[in-house]
């Protein structure tokens, strides 16, 4: 059959290019073999005519399919349907074959599955939800990201931007953060001191496998955020937990500790304590870094919610008062901005960050430096400094309306105190109730909260995310419990 008597058409209407319309239906003939292998296609001139269209977008459709390897251009001849298509039919199996053997589900080699490796807890099925304290994305500056992110792609150096960068990170991000976080939290570094990562968790890994050893002790909060523990526990670590009080870390447990054993490692999350949200005494703090140059232990600081404190500005971290080289300062964006944009930091010494760097790579070659270039820019032009002041105010006013249900309507059955900061209260239930069945009972009704038997099993306590639900929201969660208490 010639190639003048198939039937092609092109829609100029169509969203889709017109030469990809074009290559897709030629595709589609070869495929049916109505265009046989061997077979010779007329020339651009003559189909462009016949479709009415221009010869350029002919000429882009056969380049577009030689270069897939459905057609081959022959010298002074034309251009042919290949001999031997790019796609072969794959061979069907019997359903008795594949009943036998079925390797999607299950491995046909044995290995190892830790304990402390645990699956993902997701609460986005849910109507409700009282979570961990993540943020509401329904309050990101989506507009600006897109219009930034859009412009970054489309404006620039493409093969500097779309190639392999420095691993380290957006030099731009990095450059933008030393700035932000030395006006913020009082550091004095330089982009040097900074490897971008995907976020919190990426940070505590590469610190986990690049600094810690096999033996080597881990000192956490009695209660700790178990990813970050997970990640100690993967590298080999012993794990010694010491008290938390309404203080924060109990430093002097901490001296005792350092005098019988030798601590690689201190993981804190000085301002908002992960899960009571209590923030270190400053004098604790100086006595945390003074420790630290003494008995030469890593402080690994987790920015956890340092920039939503409601009610006065927050203490400055442990890595401002750093002055030995001490002290390693993560966080990420996840908060200010969505959990789903995965850009993070962690800052130490320009030698600890080059090693971490190299680390990273054999992970993890970059990141996303389009979303890196985006970040920067929102930070160069205050967008996320204004999306902070202006979330703040809100989830103060959620924490308060939250609080104030709480007390209302369930204070016979919990205990909480108004947290300074950060998207959860730390709340304590009444022991005639059996949390790990409570939350069951919420979930039939669409209401998702933690039994909190990670955080402590025997302390009948968890976190109740308020920031991520509006006030009509919080309202709807507290009836859903107060039905099943």
């Amino acid at each position: 059959m010639l190639v003048s008597q198939l039937q092609l058409s092109i829609d100029k209407n169509a969203k889709q290019p017109a030469y990809l319309q074009l290559a897709n239906q030629l595709i589609q003939l070869i495929r049916t073999g109505e265009l046989r292998a061997g077979q010779k296609l007329i020339g651009t001139r003559s189909l462009a005519e016949l479709l009415d269209i221009h010869r350029k977008t002919v000429v882009q459709a056969y380049d577009e399919l030689l270069v897939q390897g459905w057609l081959e251009s022959k010298t002074g001849s034309g251009t042919y349907v290949v001999e031997t298509l790019p796609e072969v039919e794959p061979q069907k199996l019997s359903k008795q074959t594949l009943e036998k053997v079925n390797p999607a589900k299950k491995a046909g080699f044995t290995f190892a599955q830790p304990p402390h490796l645990r699956r993902d807890v997701l609460t986005s099925g849910y109507a409700l939800h009282l979570d961990d304290g993540f943020p509401d994305p329904r309050l990101a500056p989506l507009a600006e990201l897109s219009r930034v992110y859009r412009s970054q792609l489309l404006l620039g150096n493409q093969y500097v931007k779309l190639g392999y960068g420095d691993t380290k990170g957006s030099g731009w991000l990095r450059q933008e953060l030393s700035t932000y976080l030395n006006e913020t939290r009082g550091l004095k570094i330089t982009p040097e001191n900074i490897l971008i990562t995907r976020g919190t968790v990426m940070g505590i890994h590469l610190a986990s496998a690049g600094l810690v050893q096999r033996g080597d002790v881990v000192v956490t909060g009695k209660m700790s955020w178990g990813t970050a523990t997970t990640n100690f526990v993967q590298a080999g670590a012993h794990i010694e937990p010491i008290e938390v009080d309404e203080y924060g870390l109990v430093v002097e447990e901490l001296e005792k500790l350092c005098q019988q054993k030798t601590v690689r490692l201190v993981y804190v999350t000085s301002h908002h304590d992960y899960p009571t949200t209590v923030t270190l005494r400053a004098d604790r703090r100086l006595n945390l870094l003074k420790l630290a140059e003494k008995y030469g232990f890593i402080v690994f600081e987790d920015d956890y919610d340092y920039d939503f404190h409601y009610l006065s500005k927050p203490l400055l971290p442990l890595a401002s008062a750093d002055r030995a080289g001490m002290v390693l300062y993560c966080g990420s964006f996840t908060k200010a901005i969505s959990p789903a944009f995965r850009v993070g930091y962690l800052v130490g010494p320009e030698d600890v960050i080059a090693h971490l760097a190299r680390l990273r790579r054999i992970i993890d070659r970059q990141g996303d430096l389009m979303l890196e270039n985006t970040v920067a820019e929102l930070l160069q032009s205050g967008v996320i400094e204004r999306h902070l002041r202006k979330s703040l105010k809100e989830y103060r006013k959620r924490r308060d309306v939250f609080a104030e249900l709480l007390q209302n309507e369930l204070s016979d059955y919990v205990q909480f105190q108004l947290p300074d900061g950060g998207m959860a209260i730390w709340t304590l239930f009444d022991k005639s109730i059996d949390l790990e069945q409570f939350a069951e009972r919420c979930l039939k009704h669409d209401l998702f909260f933690s039994n909190g038997k990670h955080l402590h099993p025997a302390l009948n306590g968890t976190r109740l995310g308020f920031a991520s639900s509006r006030e009509e929201e919080l309202v709807r969660c507290v009836e859903v419990m107060k039905r099943n208490l």
